[in-house]
Parts: structure tokens; C-alpha cells; sequence
């Protein structure tokens, strides 16, 4: 997420004298169980990682050919292998911003997710040199997905459903590793193709276990679950589940379909347009929609009370998506044109 790093640490098997949800600040033991084990697992792979890093400077080994992207913490080069030719896309990541152990740990959670069509390919090579660290992946050269979604009309429903889908179902696969991925927006989404009918999830440095205590940094944004800005359960955070991924994949759809955020936070004290949803939501009535929701589909609309809803418990998974694929998302034009002109003769 934007904004500085939030406050992190995993919770405590001890934390529930009693064993209670409560106690484990809402999580099962089980779901405890499963995070701190994701978590051993990742500190294994990188103390193996940290003996095999390869020390030498990125272009003694590779040629740069393009950059293919820019963050606030490092870069993507599409480089070619000096002496076999191979295109690579190389992460790099400097340094004086980037510890050794945070490099290590973005790229075994990178390596831990192994093969999905949905998920960035990561080479085990990881490269220390004077300056910066890095590490290698298969190269995905159109560009991420923010690109391709169109202001005020998003993307063409059979696209938007197609990356819907495979976003689900790569969260799924890293919910099934006890992770939670917790930085699903259009810019960590790559694009393989210029039609926009594959798309690949990237960038693994906010990933952490299940139940890793965390408290919100900085304002919220459309993507941050209401959960995270309400007080935390526990004195030390709120412990994460793959909840939090619904909600900014249910928020990731609405972009989809209509090319504009729904709110700008879910704050209902801050942000009209999310009081209004919430009005709407609880109403149980699809035909009382607020203004930004006018050119969706019934079928749209009951997907995203389930992944947009307030209470996490209750808030539909990732996977839900797969129910609703093939069925209408949007409106024809003139249906939405109508529902408008009545909202506004309405007033």
C-alpha cells in the first residue's frame, strides 16, 4: 500500500489463554496455524537464499535492453543474458533504501508461489552488488494493467471478466500458501498481450502470513478494507486475512467495469460516495443504486456486495468470481442511459 511501511509482527500462538476467536484477535487456531507456518517456511528459504546469492554487478551478466518499470522501490529492466541471449525481466532495488533482509524476503515469497499461469515466474537467482540487490523473472513486456483501463469506461466486459478470473484465481493460490497479498491494484498487474487476455500478478513486497499483526499507515485508499482503518483487534494490529484481498479485488472489478474508483476511502465519516453504497448494500434493493453503480449488471452488483462486504467474516472469497463468469457485468448503454435520466428526474 502507499505510505510508509506499517508496524508488523506475527501473532503469538500463545495470544488466547482460552483458545477463543477473539483471543487470536478473529482468527481460528487453525488460520493462526497456517500463517506461522507460511512464515517458518519463508525464514528456511531465505537463510538457503542469503548462502547462494550471487555476487557480482548486474552488467557483467546481463545487457539492459528497455525499462520496463518504475516504483518507489526499485526498477525493471528487460535485460538479455550475455552469453546465451535470453530475455529476463531483473527487479532491482537499491541499497540505500533495501535491506538485505527485505530483498531476501520478496524474492522467496516470490519463489515460494512456484507455477501459476496467473502469477510472474521468479528464477532463482538472486544478484548482490555494490549498489543494489536483485533478482531475475520471466519478462511480461505490455505494460501493467492501469494502461489499459480506459477513464470513465474501464475495460470491454469479456476482458474485464477474463482478468477478473485470473486474479481470483491466483489470490486463491496464495491464500492456499497461508499468505495474503495485501497490494492487489492495476499496477502490480501485468499485462502478456496487447488484447489484454492474459494477465500476470507481480510485485510480492507487501505479501505476509496469515495473521501477521498489522496497524494502517497513512490514509486509507479505495483498496483498504474497512476492517484496517477501524481500531485493531489486538493492542499491536489488526491480524490479516485474506479478507483484505476480497475487498481490493471486489474495488479491482469496479475499476474494471467502469474505469473510476466507487469511493475514495471506505470511511463513511470522509467519503459520501461510500455511505451512500453501504445505504444501498444493506437495503437489499439493486434498483435503489447510487450514481457510480448505474452501468452494472444485477449479476455485477451481487458479486461485489459479497466481496465489498464491511464485515469480513461475512465477506465473500476471491473465488466467488468464478460463479458469476459468463453472465452480464454491465448495462447496455441505453439501459444505463435510462436508470440515469431516472435517478436525476428522481431529485
Amino acid at each position: 500500500m502507499p505510505g510508509k511501511q506499517p508496524v508488523e509482527r506475527p501473532v503469538e500462538a500463545g495470544a488466547a489463554e482460552d483458545g477463543t476467536e477473539e483471543g487470536l484477535g478473529g482468527l481460528t487456531p487453525e488460520e493462526l496455524q497456517q500463517g506461522q507456518e507460511a512464515a517458518l517456511a519463508l525464514e528456511d528459504m531465505m537463510a538457503l537464499s542469503a548462502q547462494t546469492l550471487v555476487h557480482a554487478e548486474v552488467d557483467q551478466l546481463y545487457q539492459e535492453v528497455r525499462p520496463l518499470g518504475q516504483g518507489r522501490y526499485g526498477r525493471v529492466l528487460l535485460v538479455t543474458h550475455r552469453q546465451k541471449g535470453t530475455p529476463l525481466a531483473l527487479k532491482q532495488l537499491p541499497k540505500p533504501s533495501t535491506s538485505l533482509r527485505g530483498f531476501l524476503y520478496e524474492f522467496c515469497v516470490g519463489l515460494s508461489l512456484g507455477t501459476h499461469p496467473a502469477i510472474v515466474a521468479a528464477y532463482g537467482i538472486g544478484i548482490e552488488s555494490a549498489h543494489s540487490y536483485s533478482f531475475l523473472t520471466e519478462p511480461v513486456l505490455h505494460g501493467d494493467l492501469i494502461t489499459f483501463i480506459q477513464p470513465k469506461v474501464g475495460l470491454p466486459q469479456p476482458a474485464a471478466q477474463r482478468c477478473a478470473a485470473q486474479l481470483a484465481s491466483a489470490l486463491e493460490h496464495i491464500h492456499s500458501r497461508g499468505l495474503v497479498y495485501r497490494d492487489l491494484k492495476p499496477e502490480n498487474v501485468l499485462v502478456c498481450d496487447p488484447a489484454c487476455r492474459r494477465v500476470k500478478l507481480a510485485d510480492f513486497g507487501h505479501t505476509r502470513p496469515r495473521g501477521t499483526l498489522l496497524r494502517l499507515a497513512g490514509p486509507p485508499i479505495p483498496y483498504t478494507a474497512p476492517e484496517l482503518c477501524a481500531p485493531p483487534p489486538l493492542p499491536e494490529g489488526l491480524p490479516i486475512q485474506p479478507a483484505l484481498d476480497a475487498w481490493a479485488l471486489g474495488v479491482l472489478v469496479f475499476c474494471l467495469l467502469t474505469g473510476y474508483f466507487p469511493w475514495d476511502q471506505p470511511l463513511v465519516e470522509a467519503d459520501p460516495f461510500y455511505e451512500d453504497f453501504l445505504i444501498w448494500q444493506a437495503s437489499g434493493q439493486p434498483q435503489d443504486r447510487p450514481q457510480p453503480w448505474f452501468g452494472l449488471a444485477p449479476a455485477a452488483d451481487e458479486l461485489l456486495w459479497g466481496l465489498l462486504d464491511p464485515h469480513p467474516r461475512r465477506r465473500s472469497p476471491v473465488g466467488s468470481i468464478k460463479g458469476y463468469l459468463g453472465r452480464p457485468w454491465k448495462q447496455l448503454e441505453r439501459e444505463a442511459e435510462e436508470l440515469g435520466k431516472g435517478a436525476e428526474d428522481g431529485q
